[in-house]
């Protein structure tokens, strides 16, 4: 594991909690008044003043490098931030480090041109734009298996032109551009577009068990979208290669930032225990709900200690894909029982909306699906087991 954290960045996770409290919980109850079934994500207007608290705070985007207007940090400096932030779903929208702009962000920083990240980057790490990651597919097209992908893109002189249909979008809707998967001449490649560009059409907004997304997840139309060359993110052909660069580092900081849910809903529960009287004393000291905050603790550290692993192995320079999977499926899963725990031992408040619990338990819930569902982790952790049956040698370094 890597040294404690510097003074400077202890300092910073202070300031981003102490910022969650102060500014982002008191907006949480209206907010959750405000809530209806079909309901996709702070509006514009709450979207807008989140982003404006954090940047009169000097807290925007402060994963990106200095020169985006971040802090430089690290993987696992990033972890006590977005741990932190977490806390208050709405705080991650407020720091611009929700996903998929989050993860399009670190992408961006790698892979696209000067001209591109000018043009897409900068306003995004501003806070003053979104954007949308264009691949999972219906009809059984790319989804976990992203070989499968059938939205092609052809060229045609200085253009490339996609067609296809793509499905759970995230955040599509008030994007100001996506990054867009499609079938090129012998793989596939990541175009950049802008969400206006002629021929992309959002079908409709899912009706999802999450609701903290801005924009919702679409069902997007590519009706011969006509592309520039020059919009094409990287290398041409190289679109499964990048998917990676960017999908190992999303998947830890879901865990980061679900794992301060998790922590806000057992810090709820466990006050709800300790003053909550039943059958003549305090119900945390009725061993069904004492052993359900004490095995909360044990997955809430667990889950700790392997995202601290993960990111340590993402800041040595390896790809982490294995460790990214070991630790979003157990993350997943181990921060989905906190919830649930959580809900059992507020009994009827726990199903209402009087407290944040139930919008946890909801969208943690979630989790277990997007970025890959365990089972299709579990199976490529399998693959490795195959291949390798040493632990030491699989993790030994992707391949």
């Amino acid at each position: 594991m890597s040294n404690q954290l510097s003074p400077s960045v202890q300092a910073l996770v202070a300031r981003v909690r102490q910022f969650v409290i102060d500014e982002i919980v008191p907006l949480e109850v209206e907010y959750r008044a405000n809530m209806t079934h079909h309901h996709h994500g702070p509006s514009a207007e709450l979207r807008s003043e989140l982003v404006r608290r954090a940047r009169a705070a000097g807290l925007i985007a402060p994963h990106l490098p200095k020169e985006l207007g971040g802090f430089g940090l690290t993987h696992r400096e990033q972890a006590a931030v977005f741990k932190a932030a977490g806390y208050a779903p709405l705080a991650c929208i407020a720091l611009n480090i929700m996903a998929p702009d989050e993860g399009n962000m670190h992408l961006l920083h790698k892979v696209a041109s000067k001209e591109q990240q000018d043009r897409f980057l900068k306003p995004l790490a501003a806070g003053d734009t979104r954007s949308a990651f264009l691949m999972t597919e219906p009809d059984g097209g790319a989804g976990s298996d992203p070989g499968m992908m059938k939205t092609t893109a052809l060229r045609e002189g200085d253009d490339w032109v996609i067609t296809g249909r793509k499905t759970f979008i995230t955040g599509a809707h008030g994007a100001a551009f996506g990054i867009i998967m499609a079938r090129t001449e012998h793989s596939a490649t990541m175009f950049l577009a802008d969400m206006k560009t002629p021929g992309i059409q959002i079908e409709r907004i899912l009706d999802t068990i999450d609701s903290s997304m801005p924009g919702g997840h679409s069902v997007i139309v590519l009706d011969k979208v006509r592309v520039p060359a020059d919009q094409i993110l990287g290398e041409l052909d190289e679109g499964f290669r990048y998917a990676q660069v960017r999908l190992a580092p999303a998947r830890l900081t879901h865990c980061m930032r679900w794992w301060g849910a998790a922590e806000r809903a057992n810090d709820i529960a466990a006050e709800f225990a300790t003053k909550r009287m039943a059958f003549g004393k305090a119900l945390v000291d009725h061993e069904g709900v004492g052993f359900m905050l004490a095995d909360n603790l044990i997955d809430l550290k667990q889950s700790e200690l392997i995202i601290d692993w993960c990111a340590d192995v993402l800041d040595s320079g390896q790809q982490g894909g294995t460790e990214s999977s070991m630790a979003k499926t157990a993350v997943s899963e181990a921060l989905f029982r906190v919830a649930d725990r959580c809900v059992q031992i507020l009994g009827g408040i726990g199903i209402s909306g009087d407290t944040i619990v139930e919008q946890v338990f909801r969208e943690i819930r979630a989790f277990r699906i997007y970025d890959g569902p365990s089972e299709v982790h579990r199976w490529s952790l399998a693959k490795r087991v195959k291949k390798t049956p040493a632990y030491s040698a699989i993790l030994g370094g992707d391949q």
